[in-house]
């Protein structure tokens, strides 16, 4: 993915990693980036194109695609997180989340999948998360939501092959960030140092991107037994 002639559209680029995304987009020579957010008045950074973008709203997401017909670089970054348990916590919380982490960005990746089709072919870079692996009480909704979106991306990754899309994702955990805001300092990773990772990712065509020592060590735990990833449950004998 050649980033200088690229044209970009960062959803959620607002704050947090996606404004720091787009503000690495221009400084690597992005022909144009599109910032997207629910109100574009509140994308504060110079040299982008605000564009309104509601990835729940099919309406708002069918309008983005057709302002933004010019698009090679999809970047699936907005998200939402409640902190709500899948037994105890408030089930529209929970259907807040898979509507937008995973239909939301499902959605926008079927609008812009032509798009991006028409202009030559591109790429796609999902924003993950260690939550997609490994999945706990306090984060049951956002865990199965962005499960769910793992899953859309392996899946997108090859029907978009044909096309000549390139679909990468990322994996990171807590980074300095509002909506890692309840997490010890000590645990945060640098969002703006992510954005430089994510986006080697994509100029390379890799398929993951793991950021952080805890996404790395998650996934190694993957191939072992459950015990290792969540310790406190009981060990049959």
């Amino acid at each position: 993915m050649d980033i200088q002639n690229a044209v970009a559209l960062v959803t959620g680029a607002n704050r947090g990693l996606g404004r720091h995304l787009a503000a690495e987009l221009l400084g690597r020579g992005a022909r144009k980036v599109y910032a997207a957010a629910r109100r574009p008045s509140t994308v504060d950074l110079p040299g982008v194109v605000p564009l309104q973008l509601d990835i729940t709203d099919p309406a708002s997401v069918a309008n983005a695609a057709a302002v933004a017909s010019d698009t090679t670089l999809l970047i699936n970054n907005a998200g939402v997180s409640t902190n709500a348990g899948l037994i105890h916590g408030d089930i529209a919380d929970i259907r807040l989340e898979m509507e937008t982490n995973f239909f939301g960005s499902l959605g926008v990746t079927r609008a812009f999948a032509p798009v991006i089709t028409a202009n030559g072919g591109g790429a796609v870079l999902n924003i993950l998360s260690v939550l997609s692996w490994a999945h706990y009480p306090r984060h049951g909704g956002y865990s199965a939501a962005k499960a769910a979106e793992w899953g859309m991306t392996n899946v997108i990754r090859q029907e978009l092959a044909p096309a000549g899309i390139d679909v990468t994702a990322l994996h990171v955990g807590y980074m300095d960030t509002d909506m890692a805001e309840h997490a010890d300092r000590s645990e945060k990773v640098d969002p703006a140092w992510v954005a430089g990772l994510a986006l080697d990712g994509v100029q390379t065509r890799a398929l993951e991107v793991i950021a952080d020592d805890r996404s790395r060590a998650v996934k190694a735990a993957l191939s072992g037994g459950l015990d290792r990833l969540y310790p406190a449950l009981p060990v049959a004998h």
